[in-house]
């Protein structure tokens, strides 16, 4: 008996320095989310907390953001070694700092369709694009709604429109008040917003940028420079985690929204389910994604992008694609088949 207690003993001493040799050899990733933990969050949050990035070596903590400008912005810095950040203000600050010899890279694309849409309460007679000449639109100076709109409004022909500019919280707001005509914002947020404030969905008029004309990718995950020149096996660890918890949260975004509420406690279950139900079902799950493949991109449709942020966003140098996408750390085609069956 007592050399079958020293055998168990010796065995779970043995798992217990695994674990803890495992653990420490790790590879710490700080993760920069773009927003607050909301429903679309869950794709990052799900993987984290059932131990898939663990699973493939890597010590992910996941923090929330306060847009794509401050996630890009700590990549670079070193900060935090991955983030997830909307492509055209990826293309905006490669374009405007030549200088900065170490950028952050997009190396995998998550939203393939922007979220921006135009919203207006059908109340005011705003049913599509070409109703918004000579309106008044609202919009944070940094929407991308609002950057990107002139791409908008070429495709659509509409004629001069008048800016509103206030805080984010007070956007939704002022549409409801009357005291502008439409806004711009991303559709799984603002939709939500003018639901909260007592707007029913069916009284809106939402005109998404993808459904007008205007292809844009939306948000990627990016990584530092230093971390794809040091680490490559880190960011092709982290993508094939992710993968695998992003095919979860599209087959079941009721349960993954528990991973958000673990996060912070005071979110609305229903609402941040829908919202995450909405960003799957407008920019990850989309006809483009499918055609294109999930994660992956369209050399034609990037550079494309490139010119027209080179154009709209007015960069000190021209966008050049092929230094800010890096897609060979992208997991095999077989684990991109992460979308639910149709």
């Amino acid at each position: 008996m007592q050399t079958k207690r020293l055998f168990l003993q010796s065995v779970l001493a043995l798992g217990s320095f695994a674990s803890a040799t495992a653990a420490f050899a790790a590879t710490p990733i700080k993760f920069q989310l773009d927003w607050r933990f909301e429903g679309p969050a869950a794709l990052f949050l799900q993987p984290a907390a059932k131990g898939y990035f663990q699973a493939a070596g890597l010590n992910v903590t996941v923090d929330a953001g306060s847009g794509s400008g401050g996630a890009i912005q700590r990549v670079a810095s070193g900060s935090y070694d991955m983030g997830f950040a909307d492509l055209a203000a990826l293309m905006e600050f490669h374009a405007n700092n030549p200088e900065v010899k170490d950028k952050p890279v997009a190396v995998m694309m998550v939203y393939n369709n922007t979220p921006a849409s135009v919203m207006a309460l059908k109340k005011s007679a705003i049913a599509k694009p070409a109703d918004l000449t000579g309106k008044k639109l609202g919009a944070p100076v940094f929407d991308a709604g609002r950057r990107g709109f002139p791409l908008f409004a070429k495709a659509n022909k509409v004629g001069d429109v008048q800016w509103t500019t206030m805080d984010p919280p007070l956007r939704e707001t002022m549409l409801v008040r009357g005291d502008i005509d439409a806004i711009t914002g991303f559709t799984f947020t603002s939709l939500l917003n003018l639901e909260a404030r007592g707007v029913k969905a069916a009284d809106v008029a939402v005109m998404p940028f993808a459904d007008n004309g205007v292809k844009l990718y939306g948000n990627a995950i990016i990584a530092s420079a230093k971390l794809v020149r040091e680490n490559p096996e880190a960011v092709r660890a982290f993508l094939k985690a992710f993968s695998k918890g992003a095919k979860e949260v599209m087959a079941n975004p009721g349960a993954a929204i528990a991973y958000v509420k673990e996060r912070d406690g005071i979110v609305n279950t229903a609402l941040e389910t829908r919202r995450l139900q909405l960003a799957i079902d407008t920019v990850i799950n989309t006809a483009d994604a499918r055609g294109e493949g999930f994660g992956q991109v369209s050399p034609t449709r990037m550079a494309l992008m490139a010119s027209q942020i080179s154009d709209v966003y007015a960069t000190k140098t021209r966008v050049n694609p092929e230094t800010l996408w890096n897609g060979r750390f992208l997991p095999p085609v077989a684990e991109l088949d992460v979308f639910p069956k149709k």
